[in-house]
C-alpha cells in the first residue's frame, strides 16, 4: 500500500470512528454530516466521496462496530482462560456494550441485522456460532457443561434465539435485557450451580 493509500484508509477509519462515537452518544438521527466532518477533521465532500450518503455511512459504520464487538468477543473466546472466567467475560463485554450504546443508533443495528445484512450473517455463521460451539465443547471438557446435551440442541437453541430476536417487537425492547439474556444462554433459568462445582 502506498503513501496515498494508506492516507486515503486513515481518512475512512477516522470518519468511521467519528460516526461511530457520535452514534452511540446521540443516536443516528441526531447527528449531521458535518458534525461527523468536524469530528473526522475531514470535509462533508470527502465523506460524500466515500459513503455517498448518509444512510451508506450509517451501514458501514455498524459494520465496523460489529468487527469491534466481534475482536473483543473473539479474544475472550480464543484465550486461554478457563470457562467461567470466558462466560464471565462475554457478559461483562455484553453489558458494557448495552449500556454504551444509544438506543436509536440500536434501532439502526437491529434494522440493519434483521434485512439479513449479507455481511453480518457470514461473520455469524463462519466465525461465531463455529467458535461459540468450540467454547460449549471446552465447557463441558472441563465440567462445566453438561455433556449430555449435544451441540445440535445447543446450536439449535442459538438460532432460535437469533431468529426470534429478530422480529422487530422483540428488537425494540431487548437492549436492556442484554445481560439477563447472556446469563440465561450460558447458565439457565436455575442460575450459576453448575459453576460452584
Amino acid at each position: 500500500m502506498d503513501g496515498f493509500e494508506r492516507r486515503r484508509e486513515q481518512k475512512k477509519q477516522n470518519i468511521l470512528e467519528a460516526a461511530l462515537g457520535l452514534f452511540l452518544q446521540l443516536g443516528v438521527q441526531k447527528v449531521s454530516i458535518s458534525e461527523i466532518a468536524k469530528q473526522a477533521n475531514v470535509s462533508q465532500v470527502t465523506i460524500y466521496n466515500y459513503y455517498k450518503n448518509k444512510e451508506r455511512l450509517v451501514e458501514e459504520v455498524i459494520h465496523y462496530y460489529v468487527d469491534t464487538v466481534w475482536q473483543k468477543a473473539d479474544n475472550v473466546l480464543s484465550s486461554d482462560l478457563p470457562f467461567p472466567d470466558k462466560i464471565k467475560e462475554l457478559i461483562f463485554n455484553k453489558k458494557t456494550n448495552a449500556e454504551q450504546i444509544h438506543e436509536n443508533f440500536y434501532q439502526y443495528f437491529m434494522k440493519v441485522y434483521t434485512a439479513r445484512d449479507s455481511y453480518m450473517d457470514k461473520l455469524v455463521k463462519e466465525e461465531a456460532i463455529p467458535k461459540m460451539m468450540n467454547l460449549f465443547d471446552q465447557g463441558k471438557a472441563q465440567g462445566y457443561v453438561d455433556p449430555a446435551i449435544s451441540n445440535e440442541a445447543i446450536f439449535f437453541y442459538i438460532q432460535m434465539m437469533n431468529e426470534y430476536m429478530q422480529k422487530k417487537d422483540v428488537y425494540t425492547k431487548i437492549l436492556p435485557l442484554t445481560e439477563d439474556i447472556m446469563n440465561i444462554l450460558f447458565y439457565g433459568i436455575v442460575g450459576r450451580g453448575r459453576e460452584e462445582k
